[in-house]
């Protein structure tokens, strides 16, 4: 049954989540082609209207990968690029000056991880990676954004010595930084209010929407565990300020997110307590309004997948379909409206 205006009206008034379906033009998904290989922990960027996916980690030996592939919308195939220059998972990918930028990310397979520091540069026309500019420090499970060309690296974890090289021997952190593509020089900008890793983020209006995450929190027994965030935060380059929006309904952690036509939209995630399970969850932000609302759901549950964004589809990719690793070469992309 379609809703009324007054309706919409009232359940907004009660901060009640719409569901999407009430939109006059409803989102749907379709399943596309398998990525080459199953991997995880994915943070891609769209160059030449392609997106490409760098390293990752895998279920089997070694762990972990130097690969990058590209997938074009336009044909549903996928091609193998230039492979890293060293192994990583977790790197992030951002799109600055006509280049990508690999920043940061963890070698090693689970549990043996150690963050890096390095800056990877992808000439799309030679297909060669480069040396880039390294992060200050060592730092990985961020989120990138990529405005007016700057890009822009936020939160994630830090090793808590010079020699760390465990998963549990590294922090979350608050800490922001964004690189002048031009300059190659990186410059400190204020922290984000919440330390957190395993977030998402997107752009908007040359905002950056940073969402979901998690800490590491000390639980009862004197153990870390990994507590899941809902909080979002949006960062403003151009008055260099930091501003608390809504939370999503949802804490949801290791989700992925992309913008488009203005608003913010994630998807999936996992969580470990109090219960350990996959979110095929996804949910539609409205900075006009300051309000979420629900999506239909993923088809196929994942955390530490990939999203991006090209015209009015938004793809996802690989990811986790268990909790903890367990890669997929699942592509989904769901289709929204064109306003």
């Amino acid at each position: 049954m379609a809703l009324n205006s007054s309706l919409l009206g009232a359940l907004a008034a009660a901060s009640i989540v719409v569901p999407w379906q009430a939109a006059a033009q409803a989102p749907h998904w379709s399943r596309l082609a398998d990525a080459p290989i199953a991997r995880q922990e994915l943070y891609p960027a769209v160059i030449d209207g392609k997106i490409v996916v760098a390293g990752g980690i895998l279920s089997q030996a070694p762990g972990f990968t130097d690969r990058v592939e590209a997938y074009d919308p336009k044909t549903d195939r996928w091609t193998t690029l230039a492979p890293l220059p060293e192994a990583r998972h977790h790197i992030a990918l951002a799109e600055a000056g006509g280049k990508l930028y690999g920043i940061g990310g963890f070698s090693g397979a689970i549990p043996d991880w150690r963050a890096h520091a390095t800056v990877f540069v992808y000439d799309s026309q030679a297909n060669r990676w480069s040396s880039g500019p390294a992060l200050p420090q060592p730092r990985a499970e961020g989120v990138v954004a990529s405005v007016r060309g700057k890009v822009y690296f936020i939160g994630g974890r830090v090793p808590n010595s010079p020699d760390a090289a465990h998963i549990n021997e590294h922090m979350d952190s608050a800490r922001s930084e964004a690189l002048d593509v031009a300059s190659g020089r990186w410059e400190r900008i204020p922290d984000a209010p919440t330390a957190r890793n395993s977030a998402a983020a997107a752009v908007i209006d040359d905002k950056i929407y940073v969402v979901g995450g998690r800490q590491m929190v000390k639980q009862a027994d004197g153990r870390q565990r990994p507590v899941n965030l809902a909080t979002l935060e949006v960062y403003d380059p151009a008055t260099r300020r930091w501003e608390t929006r809504a939370p999503m309904p949802q804490a949801q952690g290791g989700l992925a997110a992309a913008a488009v036509n203005g608003k913010f939209y994630a998807f999936g995630g996992e969580q470990f307590l109090p219960a350990a399970k996959v979110f095929a969850e996804a949910w539609v932000y409205d900075p006009g309004t300051d309000r979420w609302s629900a999506l239909p759901p993923m088809p196929t549950p994942r955390h530490g997948h990939g999203a991006a964004s090209v015209g009015n589809r938004i793809f996802l990719m690989g990811g986790g379909e268990k909790v903890g690793v367990g890669a997929s070469r699942v592509l989904e992309a769901i289709e929204l409206p064109t306003r």
